[in-house]
C-alpha cells in the first residue's frame, strides 16, 4: 500500500509511536542535534540549515501543524532549562531574535514529524523514503520478519485463543441441538458471527489478510478480537438453547436469524465489539499494511503500548510462550473452570 505521509496524519503517528523504529531511524540518518535531560534537541536555526528552508517556513508549519508537533515534541525552553541548554550549545543559540528568554526547540520525533509533512525540502522528501524503509525493516527484525502472527506475541493471545475455542465448542454444539438444518449451518453462522464482531466474512477476512487456503483466520486474529468472538459465541448458544427449549423442539433457521440480528444491537456485546474492530482495523494497517475497508472508520493511531505489545521485551513468539510454565499453569486453570 503506498503511504504519502505529507498528507496522511494517522500513518506519520504510526511512525512516531514506533520507538524501536525511531532508534534506528536516528541511527541511519545522524542529523546531529544536542541531548538535554534524556532527549536529542534541535534548534529552529538548526532545521533551517538542516533542511535548506526558510525560517518563515518553519514557522508556517508550526501554525499549521501545531497540535501535532507539540504532541510529538516541540517545546520552548525558558529559565532554567533554556540556560542548561545554553550552557551545552557554547551559548551559540538564537531564536529569531529572542536570545536569552525563550527557545523553540524540536525533539527528534519532532523534526522527524516536521520531515514527514514538509514539501518545499528535498532532503526532507529523502528522509521520508528512507523512514519508510527503516519502518519495514524495524518490524521484520522485530518479528523475524513474519507479521502474518504478530498477533500471537502479544501475551493475552494463548490464553484468548484457548478460551475461544472452548466457547466455540459450546457455539457448535448449540448449532447441533437446537437448530433444523444440514451440516452446512456450521459454516453460514460462522460467517454470522465474524460479520457481527468485524463486518466481514471469513473469505473476505483471508484475502485482505493475503491468507492461504490453508491458514486458520482465528490463528491470525488479535486477543481482543477473539474475547468478542467468544462472548457472542457464548451468548448466542445460550439464546438458543432458551429458545429451543420453550418451543419444545428444534429452532427453525428463521428463529435463529432473528436471534443474531437481535445480538447485533446489544447493548452488552457493544463494548467490547467495537474495541475489536478499532484494535484490528487499526493494528493491521499499522503492522500488516492490511486495510479493512468495511471497519475504516474505526482506524486510528497504533499507540505506543502497542508497539511494546507485539515488538518489545515483553512479546515472544508463540513457541517461547508455549515454553514458559506460568503459561502452561494458566492453561491449566482454564482447563479447570
Amino acid at each position: 500500500m503506498t503511504k504519502d505521509l505529507t498528507s496522511s496524519p494517522l500513518e506519520r503517528q504510526n511512525i512516531l509511536n514506533n520507538r524501536y523504529a525511531l532508534e534506528k531511524i536516528e541511527e541511519h540518518l545522524g542529523l546531529g542535534g544536542t541531548y538535554y535531560d534524556g532527549e536529542l534537541l534541535f534548534t529552529k536555526q538548526q532545521l533551517v540549515e538542516i533542511f535548506g528552508i526558510s525560517e518563515s517556513t518553519i514557522e508556517k508549519y508550526l501554525a499549521s501543524h501545531s497540535d501535532e508537533l507539540r504532541a510529538n515534541g516541540y517545546t520552548v525552553l525558558r529559565g532554567r532549562k533554556l540556560r542548561e541548554f545554553k550552557a551545552l550549545t557554547d551559548g551559540n543559540v538564537t531564536d529569531y531574535g529572542t536570545k536569552t528568554t525563550v527557545l523553540g526547540v524540536f525533539t527528534f520525533r519532532a523534526t522527524l514529524n516536521l520531515a514527514m509533512v514538509l514539501v518545499e525540502s528535498d532532503l526532507a522528501r529523502a528522509i521520508r523514503s528512507r523512514i519508510l524503509d527503516i519502518v519495514i525493516d524495524a518490524i521484520a527484525e522485530r518479528t523475524g520478519g513474519h507479521t502474518k502472527y504478530i498477533n500471537q506475541r502479544d501475551c493475552n493471545y494463548v490464553p484468548a485463543a484457548y478460551q475461544e475455542f472452548n466457547y466455540r465448542k459450546t457455539f457448535t454444539d448449540a448449532l447441533d441441538h437446537y437448530l433444523d438444518l444440514g451440516n452446512f449451518k456450521y459454516g453460514i453462522y460462522t460467517n454470522r458471527i465474524y460479520q457481527i464482531v468485524f463486518r466481514e466474512q471469513a473469505q473476505e477476512y483471508k484475502q485482505i489478510l493475503n491468507l492461504s487456503k490453508k491458514d486458520s483466520p482465528r490463528e491470525t486474529m488479535y486477543a481482543e478480537v477473539l474475547k468478542a468472538i467468544a462472548s457472542l459465541e457464548n451468548g448466542l448458544a445460550a439464546e438458543m438453547k432458551t429458545a429451543s427449549e420453550k418451543q419444545g423442539r428444534k429452532l427453525t433457521k428463521v428463529e435463529v436469524d432473528t436471534i443474531f440480528s437481535a445480538s447485533e444491537d446489544n447493548p452488552y456485546l457493544k463494548p467490547i465489539i467495537e474495541d475489536a474492530r478499532v484494535k484490528m482495523a487499526s493494528r493491521d494497517l499499522g503492522f500488516r499494511d492490511a486495510l479493512h475497508q468495511k471497519l475504516e472508520a474505526y482506524v486510528q493511531s497504533v499507540p505506543e503500548s502497542d508497539f511494546d505489545k507485539f515488538l518489545g521485551e515483553a512479546s515472544h513468539s508463540l513457541e517461547e510462550q508455549l515454553a514458559d510454565p506460568t503459561l502452561l499453569a494458566v492453561f491449566k486453570r482454564l482447563k479447570d473452570r
